[in-house]
Protein backbone atom coordinates (compact mmCIF):
# COMPACT_ATOMS: atom_id res chain seq x y z
CA UNK A 1 0.00 0.00 0.00
CA UNK A 2 1.65 3.29 -1.10
CA UNK A 3 -0.39 5.31 1.43
CA UNK A 4 -0.18 4.59 5.15
CA UNK A 5 -1.76 7.73 6.66
CA UNK A 6 -5.32 8.87 7.27
CA UNK A 7 -7.44 11.12 9.45
CA UNK A 8 -8.91 8.37 11.60
CA UNK A 9 -11.28 9.07 14.50
CA UNK A 10 -9.63 8.36 17.86
CA UNK A 11 -11.07 7.91 21.36
CA UNK A 12 -14.65 7.60 20.09
CA UNK A 13 -16.97 5.61 22.33
CA UNK A 14 -20.18 4.64 20.57
CA UNK A 15 -21.58 3.53 23.95
CA UNK A 16 -22.09 7.22 24.74
CA UNK A 17 -24.76 7.37 22.03
CA UNK A 18 -25.96 3.89 21.05
CA UNK A 19 -26.57 0.70 23.00
CA UNK A 20 -24.06 -2.13 22.38
CA UNK A 21 -26.88 -4.31 21.04
CA UNK A 22 -27.85 -1.73 18.41
CA UNK A 23 -24.22 -0.94 17.54
CA UNK A 24 -23.74 -4.48 16.25
CA UNK A 25 -26.41 -3.82 13.62
CA UNK A 26 -24.64 -0.73 12.27
CA UNK A 27 -21.51 0.06 10.29
CA UNK A 28 -19.07 2.54 11.80
CA UNK A 29 -20.20 5.43 9.59
CA UNK A 30 -23.66 5.01 11.11
CA UNK A 31 -22.14 5.27 14.60
CA UNK A 32 -20.43 8.53 13.61
CA UNK A 33 -23.52 9.98 11.96
CA UNK A 34 -25.76 9.01 14.86
CA UNK A 35 -23.35 10.58 17.35
CA UNK A 36 -23.19 13.84 15.40
CA UNK A 37 -26.95 13.89 14.94
CA UNK A 38 -27.60 13.27 18.63
CA UNK A 39 -25.17 16.05 19.57
CA UNK A 40 -26.89 18.45 17.15
CA UNK A 41 -30.39 17.61 18.38
CA UNK A 42 -29.34 18.04 22.00
CA UNK A 43 -27.52 21.30 21.27
CA UNK A 44 -30.61 22.65 19.50
CA UNK A 45 -32.85 21.70 22.42
CA UNK A 46 -35.27 19.87 20.12
CA UNK A 47 -38.24 18.30 21.90
CA UNK A 48 -40.21 15.88 19.75
CA UNK A 49 -43.92 15.51 20.49
CA UNK A 50 -46.90 13.90 18.79
CA UNK A 51 -47.87 17.35 17.55
CA UNK A 52 -44.55 18.26 15.88
CA UNK A 53 -43.02 14.89 14.90
CA UNK A 54 -44.31 15.08 11.32
CA UNK A 55 -42.77 18.55 10.95
CA UNK A 56 -39.22 17.39 11.73
CA UNK A 57 -37.18 15.37 9.23
CA UNK A 58 -33.71 14.00 8.58
CA UNK A 59 -31.39 14.39 5.58
CA UNK A 60 -28.02 12.75 6.22
CA UNK A 61 -25.98 10.96 3.57
CA UNK A 62 -22.63 9.32 2.99
CA UNK A 63 -20.38 9.28 -0.03
CA UNK A 64 -19.58 5.57 0.13
CA UNK A 65 -21.39 4.03 3.09
CA UNK A 66 -20.51 0.88 4.97
CA UNK A 67 -17.11 -0.11 3.60
CA UNK A 68 -15.89 -1.76 6.83
CA UNK A 69 -18.96 -3.98 7.04
CA UNK A 70 -18.77 -4.76 3.32
CA UNK A 71 -15.13 -5.85 3.62
CA UNK A 72 -15.85 -7.85 6.78
CA UNK A 73 -18.86 -9.58 5.21
CA UNK A 74 -17.03 -10.50 2.03
CA UNK A 75 -14.22 -11.99 4.11
CA UNK A 76 -16.77 -14.06 6.03
CA UNK A 77 -18.36 -15.18 2.76
CA UNK A 78 -15.02 -16.33 1.33
CA UNK A 79 -14.27 -18.34 4.46
CA UNK A 80 -17.65 -19.91 5.14
CA UNK A 81 -20.06 -19.18 2.32
CA UNK A 82 -23.36 -17.31 2.41
CA UNK A 83 -24.38 -18.78 5.76
CA UNK A 84 -21.61 -16.71 7.40
CA UNK A 85 -23.07 -13.41 6.23
CA UNK A 86 -24.82 -11.50 9.00
CA UNK A 87 -28.54 -10.78 8.54
CA UNK A 88 -27.65 -7.22 9.49
CA UNK A 89 -25.19 -6.84 6.60
CA UNK A 90 -27.46 -4.94 4.21
CA UNK A 91 -29.22 -2.69 6.76
CA UNK A 92 -25.90 -1.94 8.43
CA UNK A 93 -24.13 -0.79 5.29
CA UNK A 94 -26.66 1.06 3.14
CA UNK A 95 -26.31 4.81 3.15
CA UNK A 96 -29.73 5.89 4.41
CA UNK A 97 -29.27 4.11 7.74
CA UNK A 98 -27.96 7.17 9.58
CA UNK A 99 -31.12 9.07 8.71
CA UNK A 100 -33.28 6.02 9.32
CA UNK A 101 -31.85 5.19 12.73
CA UNK A 102 -31.98 8.81 13.91
CA UNK A 103 -35.61 9.12 12.87
CA UNK A 104 -36.42 5.91 14.77
CA UNK A 105 -34.47 6.95 17.88
CA UNK A 106 -36.19 10.34 18.17
CA UNK A 107 -39.52 9.58 16.49
CA UNK A 108 -38.97 12.05 13.65
CA UNK A 109 -41.77 11.47 11.14
CA UNK A 110 -40.95 14.12 8.56
CA UNK A 111 -38.92 13.49 5.38
CA UNK A 112 -36.21 10.84 5.81
CA UNK A 113 -33.71 11.07 2.94
CA UNK A 114 -30.06 10.54 2.10
CA UNK A 115 -28.65 12.32 -0.93
CA UNK A 116 -25.51 10.60 -2.23
CA UNK A 117 -23.28 12.85 -4.33
CA UNK A 118 -19.67 11.93 -3.56
CA UNK A 119 -17.81 14.72 -1.76
CA UNK A 120 -20.74 17.14 -2.11
CA UNK A 121 -23.06 14.81 -0.15
CA UNK A 122 -23.13 16.72 3.14
CA UNK A 123 -23.61 20.07 1.44
CA UNK A 124 -26.39 18.78 -0.80
CA UNK A 125 -28.27 17.23 2.11
CA UNK A 126 -28.06 20.47 4.09
CA UNK A 127 -29.08 22.59 1.11
CA UNK A 128 -32.01 20.41 0.12
CA UNK A 129 -33.14 20.21 3.75
CA UNK A 130 -33.15 24.01 3.92
CA UNK A 131 -35.35 24.15 0.85
CA UNK A 132 -37.87 21.81 2.46
CA UNK A 133 -38.16 24.33 5.29
CA UNK A 134 -38.33 27.23 2.85
CA UNK A 135 -41.14 25.52 0.92
CA UNK A 136 -43.11 25.03 4.14
CA UNK A 137 -42.94 21.23 4.14
CA UNK A 138 -41.30 21.05 7.58
CA UNK A 139 -40.26 23.29 10.46
CA UNK A 140 -36.97 21.55 11.28
CA UNK A 141 -34.46 19.26 9.55
CA UNK A 142 -31.48 17.37 10.93
CA UNK A 143 -28.97 17.40 8.07
CA UNK A 144 -25.37 16.59 7.13
CA UNK A 145 -23.08 13.72 6.23
CA UNK A 146 -21.12 10.82 7.71
CA UNK A 147 -18.21 8.72 6.46
CA UNK A 148 -15.82 5.93 7.47
CA UNK A 149 -13.77 4.98 4.42
CA UNK A 150 -10.24 4.59 5.82
CA UNK A 151 -10.25 0.86 5.08
CA UNK A 152 -7.95 -1.18 2.83
CA UNK A 153 -10.43 -0.85 -0.04
CA UNK A 154 -11.07 2.84 0.57
CA UNK A 155 -7.44 3.89 0.87
CA UNK A 156 -6.36 1.44 -1.82
CA UNK A 157 -8.94 2.72 -4.28
CA UNK A 158 -8.11 6.38 -3.87
CA UNK A 159 -4.39 5.57 -3.89
CA UNK A 160 -4.84 3.70 -7.17
CA UNK A 161 -6.44 6.83 -8.58
CA UNK A 162 -3.39 8.81 -7.38
CA UNK A 163 -5.64 11.11 -5.38
CA UNK A 164 -3.94 10.67 -1.99
CA UNK A 165 -0.85 12.23 -0.47
CA UNK A 166 2.06 9.80 -0.07
CA UNK A 167 3.80 11.94 2.54
CA UNK A 168 3.78 8.94 4.89
CA UNK A 169 6.78 10.08 6.95
CA UNK A 170 5.17 13.43 7.81
CA UNK A 171 1.42 12.81 8.28
CA UNK A 172 0.52 16.02 10.12
CA UNK A 173 1.92 18.05 7.23
CA UNK A 174 0.62 15.90 4.39
CA UNK A 175 -2.56 17.88 3.75
CA UNK A 176 -1.35 21.24 2.43
CA UNK A 177 -3.92 22.99 0.24
CA UNK A 178 -2.55 25.61 -2.17
CA UNK A 179 1.01 24.80 -1.21
CA UNK A 180 3.35 24.24 -4.15
CA UNK A 181 4.42 20.89 -2.66
CA UNK A 182 0.90 19.44 -2.26
CA UNK A 183 0.54 15.93 -3.63
CA UNK A 184 -3.02 14.84 -2.86
CA UNK A 185 -5.50 14.66 -0.01
CA UNK A 186 -5.48 12.76 3.26
CA UNK A 187 -8.53 10.54 3.63
CA UNK A 188 -10.45 11.24 6.84
CA UNK A 189 -13.40 9.85 8.79
CA UNK A 190 -16.15 11.47 10.83
CA UNK A 191 -19.52 13.19 10.61
CA UNK A 192 -20.98 16.67 10.67
CA UNK A 193 -24.67 17.34 11.33
CA UNK A 194 -26.66 20.53 11.89
CA UNK A 195 -30.23 21.29 12.91
CA UNK A 196 -31.92 23.67 10.48
CA UNK A 197 -35.06 25.47 11.55
CA UNK A 198 -37.47 28.09 10.29
CA UNK A 199 -36.27 31.37 11.79
CA UNK A 200 -39.57 32.46 13.34
CA UNK A 201 -40.13 28.94 14.69
CA UNK A 202 -36.66 28.96 16.27
CA UNK A 203 -37.19 32.41 17.81
CA UNK A 204 -40.56 31.42 19.21
CA UNK A 205 -39.12 28.50 21.15
CA UNK A 206 -36.01 30.37 22.28
CA UNK A 207 -33.57 28.22 20.34
CA UNK A 208 -29.84 28.88 20.23
CA UNK A 209 -29.21 30.35 16.76
CA UNK A 210 -25.66 30.37 15.37
CA UNK A 211 -26.33 32.04 12.02
CA UNK A 212 -28.67 32.00 9.04
CA UNK A 213 -28.33 29.59 6.12
CA UNK A 214 -29.36 32.10 3.50
CA UNK A 215 -28.46 30.51 0.17
CA UNK A 216 -27.84 27.22 -1.62
CA UNK A 217 -26.58 26.35 -5.08
CA UNK A 218 -25.86 23.07 -6.85
CA UNK A 219 -24.93 22.19 -10.40
CA UNK A 220 -22.65 20.04 -12.55
CA UNK A 221 -19.38 20.62 -14.38
CA UNK A 222 -20.45 18.11 -17.08
CA UNK A 223 -16.74 17.82 -17.81
CA UNK A 224 -14.95 14.75 -16.38
CA UNK A 225 -15.58 11.88 -13.98
CA UNK A 226 -12.87 12.86 -11.47
CA UNK A 227 -11.20 16.08 -12.67
CA UNK A 228 -12.60 19.60 -12.21
CA UNK A 229 -13.07 21.81 -15.23
CA UNK A 230 -9.74 23.58 -15.68
CA UNK A 231 -11.18 27.08 -15.57
CA UNK A 232 -13.49 26.42 -12.63
CA UNK A 233 -16.57 27.39 -14.62
CA UNK A 234 -18.94 24.95 -12.92
CA UNK A 235 -17.79 25.77 -9.39
CA UNK A 236 -18.04 29.50 -10.10
CA UNK A 237 -21.57 29.15 -11.45
CA UNK A 238 -22.51 27.13 -8.36
CA UNK A 239 -21.26 29.85 -6.00
CA UNK A 240 -23.08 32.53 -7.97
CA UNK A 241 -26.28 30.48 -7.87
CA UNK A 242 -26.01 30.21 -4.08
CA UNK A 243 -25.33 33.95 -3.71
CA UNK A 244 -28.30 34.77 -5.94
CA UNK A 245 -30.49 32.51 -3.80
CA UNK A 246 -29.29 34.42 -0.73
CA UNK A 247 -29.77 37.83 -2.33
CA UNK A 248 -26.12 38.66 -1.69
CA UNK A 249 -23.69 40.31 -4.10
CA UNK A 250 -20.30 38.69 -4.76
CA UNK A 251 -18.51 41.70 -3.29
CA UNK A 252 -20.28 41.13 0.05
CA UNK A 253 -18.62 37.75 0.67
CA UNK A 254 -16.16 37.93 3.58
CA UNK A 255 -15.04 34.32 3.96
CA UNK A 256 -14.99 31.12 1.94
CA UNK A 257 -14.54 27.70 3.52
CA UNK A 258 -13.10 26.17 0.39
CA UNK A 259 -13.33 22.61 -0.87
CA UNK A 260 -9.50 22.84 -0.89
CA UNK A 261 -8.53 19.16 -0.91
CA UNK A 262 -4.78 19.59 -1.48
CA UNK A 263 -4.77 18.07 -4.96
CA UNK A 264 -2.70 19.83 -7.62
CA UNK A 265 -5.56 20.21 -10.10
CA UNK A 266 -8.40 20.81 -7.65
CA UNK A 267 -6.84 23.66 -5.68
CA UNK A 268 -5.86 25.50 -8.84
CA UNK A 269 -9.33 25.08 -10.34
CA UNK A 270 -11.04 26.33 -7.18
CA UNK A 271 -8.78 29.39 -7.09
CA UNK A 272 -9.80 30.17 -10.67
CA UNK A 273 -13.45 29.55 -9.78
CA UNK A 274 -13.26 32.02 -6.90
CA UNK A 275 -11.79 34.68 -9.17
CA UNK A 276 -14.45 33.98 -11.79
CA UNK A 277 -17.28 34.19 -9.24
CA UNK A 278 -16.06 37.07 -7.08
CA UNK A 279 -14.03 39.06 -9.59
CA UNK A 280 -11.44 41.41 -8.10
CA UNK A 281 -13.15 40.98 -4.72
CA UNK A 282 -11.63 37.48 -4.56
CA UNK A 283 -8.34 39.11 -3.54
CA UNK A 284 -10.08 40.81 -0.60
CA UNK A 285 -11.83 37.63 0.57
CA UNK A 286 -10.43 35.32 3.24
CA UNK A 287 -10.34 31.73 1.99
CA UNK A 288 -9.29 28.72 4.04
CA UNK A 289 -9.31 24.95 3.82
CA UNK A 290 -10.07 23.17 7.07
CA UNK A 291 -9.15 19.95 5.26
CA UNK A 292 -5.57 20.94 6.00
CA UNK A 293 -6.41 19.94 9.59
CA UNK A 294 -9.14 17.31 9.24
CA UNK A 295 -8.25 15.58 6.01
CA UNK A 296 -10.96 14.96 3.42
CA UNK A 297 -14.07 13.33 4.90
CA UNK A 298 -15.70 12.70 1.51
CA UNK A 299 -19.49 12.65 2.07
CA UNK A 300 -19.10 14.11 5.56
CA UNK A 301 -16.92 17.03 4.43
CA UNK A 302 -19.81 19.35 3.63
CA UNK A 303 -21.36 18.58 7.01
CA UNK A 304 -18.37 19.42 9.16
CA UNK A 305 -17.45 22.40 6.98
CA UNK A 306 -20.94 23.85 7.33
CA UNK A 307 -20.36 23.66 11.08
CA UNK A 308 -16.95 25.33 10.73
CA UNK A 309 -18.43 28.11 8.57
CA UNK A 310 -21.29 28.78 10.97
CA UNK A 311 -19.00 28.83 13.99
CA UNK A 312 -16.51 31.11 12.21
CA UNK A 313 -19.25 33.73 11.89
CA UNK A 314 -20.68 33.06 15.34
CA UNK A 315 -17.37 33.30 17.22
CA UNK A 316 -15.66 35.81 14.93
CA UNK A 317 -12.65 33.58 14.22
CA UNK A 318 -11.61 32.27 10.81
CA UNK A 319 -9.95 28.84 10.77
CA UNK A 320 -6.57 28.77 9.04
CA UNK A 321 -5.09 26.77 6.20
CA UNK A 322 -2.17 25.06 7.92
CA UNK A 323 0.96 23.72 6.20
CA UNK A 324 0.89 26.55 3.65
CA UNK A 325 4.66 27.08 3.68
CA UNK A 326 5.48 27.40 0.00
CA UNK A 327 2.53 29.07 -1.75
CA UNK A 328 1.77 28.00 -5.30
CA UNK A 329 2.17 31.09 -7.54
CA UNK A 330 -0.98 30.03 -9.41
CA UNK A 331 -2.93 30.05 -6.14
CA UNK A 332 -2.55 33.67 -5.06
CA UNK A 333 -5.52 34.49 -2.82
CA UNK A 334 -5.64 35.12 0.94
CA UNK A 335 -5.78 31.58 2.31
CA UNK A 336 -5.50 32.56 6.00
CA UNK A 337 -2.10 30.84 6.18
CA UNK A 338 -1.17 28.82 9.27
CA UNK A 339 -2.83 30.97 11.96
CA UNK A 340 -6.49 31.53 12.86
CA UNK A 341 -7.69 35.10 12.43
CA UNK A 342 -10.19 37.22 14.34
CA UNK A 343 -12.82 38.61 12.02
CA UNK A 344 -15.93 40.75 11.71
CA UNK A 345 -17.09 38.60 8.78
CA UNK A 346 -20.83 38.57 8.13
CA UNK A 347 -21.09 36.42 4.99
CA UNK A 348 -19.48 33.02 4.48
CA UNK A 349 -19.61 30.56 1.59
CA UNK A 350 -18.91 26.84 2.04
CA UNK A 351 -17.94 24.88 -1.08
CA UNK A 352 -18.06 21.15 -1.80
CA UNK A 353 -17.19 19.58 -5.13
CA UNK A 354 -17.29 15.86 -5.92
CA UNK A 355 -16.45 13.11 -8.38
CA UNK A 356 -18.90 13.07 -11.24
CA UNK A 357 -18.55 16.84 -11.56
CA UNK A 358 -21.13 17.60 -8.87
CA UNK A 359 -20.93 20.93 -7.05
CA UNK A 360 -22.58 22.46 -3.99
CA UNK A 361 -22.30 25.83 -2.22
CA UNK A 362 -23.93 27.11 0.95
CA UNK A 363 -24.14 30.77 2.00
CA UNK A 364 -24.24 31.62 5.71
CA UNK A 365 -24.92 35.07 7.15
CA UNK A 366 -24.36 36.38 10.66
CA UNK A 367 -27.46 37.47 12.54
Amino acid sequence: MPVRISGAVRDFNADDYISPKEQRKMDTFVHYGMAAGIQAIRDAGVEVTEDNAERIGVAIGSGIGGLPYIEKSYGAFLKGGARKISPFFVPSAIINMVAGNLSIMFGLKGPNISIVSACATGTHNIGDAARMIKYGEVDMMVAGGAEMATTPLGIGGFAAARALSTRNDDPTRASRPWDKDRDGFVLGDGAGVVVLEDYEHAKARGARIYCELSGFGWNSDAFHMTMPSEGGEGAAACMLQALKDAGINPDEVDYVNAHGTSTPAGDKAETMALKRALGDHAYKTAVSSTKSMTGHLLGAAGGIEAVFSALALHHGVLPPTINLDNPDPECDLDYVPNTARETQARVAVSNSFGFGGTNGSLVFTKL
